[in-house]
């Protein structure tokens, strides 16, 4: 089984970001009773980005609408609903998070509105879209070797988040966060922020790093910005509410192979909280 593709551009990135004094995640600034930070199991989450047929897919971001149609029938007959990751922190603040799994889409393609959005409201599942706020309408010149693609716009943007989509921020200009100047992660965290909120009307309370790459001074820029949490990829010694881990799924994953990255992502869950067990002794 391939180790999460979206590999070249995007999984891999993110590893060997996070410092080697392997930093404590920083506190939520959020009320007491929220989820803890390190320590505990991470929730389910799924990691798509487009839902298209194509030729030419480098960094395997695409899935069929078909293959996906399987994958969300899946779900459903295992008894999980899919839902946005700011559904997911909520129910999981109260423990009534069994059965609930996260989707998200990262980058924001246009193709999502057209494919996956009938697919999922046919269960009744809702989902994450983190998109790039300076680049709606737009296209994915970020990526070198891969297809252009269009990205949502913003009349699409306030349509998804109408049908009960979580809306996060992914930054600006679709740049990695880790070694860049301290106030220039305070513009990528709010002014994207801002600019989504302007958008959707209401509150952008999840952000997600471009590339998955995540180190200690974004998880604080993050945090600062006022998020209620992020999305990264790999577990890492951040994981936690501002560094959530997710799996990436492909075209090539059916019912087995996603079984196999559930039970994959709760033997990580259980070494990382072994690791933080160890620096962090229980009063």
């Amino acid at each position: 089984m391939d180790d999460e593709p979206g590999t070249v551009r995007s999984a891999r990135a993110s590893t060997g970001t996070a410092p080697p004094h392997r930093p404590r995640l920083p506190r939520s600034r959020r009320p007491a009773g929220e989820p803890p930070l390190p320590g505990t199991a991470s929730p389910w989450i799924l990691m798509y980005h487009s839902v298209a047929f194509e030729k030419e897919d480098p960094y395997r971001l695409a899935v069929s609408p078909e293959r996906f149609a399987e994958q969300i029938a899946w779900l459903h007959r295992c008894g999980r609903r899919g839902v946005s990751v700011r559904e997911l922190m909520r129910a999981r603040a109260l423990g009534r998070d069994d059965g609930l799994v996260g989707l998200t889409f990262d980058d924001g393609y246009a193709d999502v509105a057209r494919h996956a959005v009938p697919i999922l409201r046919a269960y009744g599942f809702t989902a994450t879209a983190y998109v790039v706020a300076d680049l709606l309408g737009r296209d994915n010149d970020w990526d070198a070797e891969g297809p252009r693609k269009k990205l949502l716009t913003v009349r699409e943007v306030t349509e998804l988040a109408a049908a009960g989509w979580e809306i996060g921020s992914h930054g600006l200009g679709h740049r990695a966060l880790p070694g860049l100047p301290a106030e220039v992660l305070a513009v990528q965290a709010r002014e994207s922020r801002r600019l989504l909120e302007e958008v959707v009307g209401s509150p952008v309370t999840g952000f997600c790093y471009p590339y998955g790459a995540v180190d200690l001074p974004a998880t604080l820029a993050v945090r600062d910005a006022g998020y209620d949490h992020a999305c990264a990829i790999a577990h890492s010694p951040l994981t936690g509410r501002f560094a959530l881990p997710r799996c990436y799924v492909g075209d090539r994953d059916g019912a087995w192979r996603l079984r196999a990255k559930r039970g994959r992502h709760r033997l990580r869950d259980a070494v990382t909280e072994l690791r933080h067990g160890r620096r962090e002794p229980r009063s």
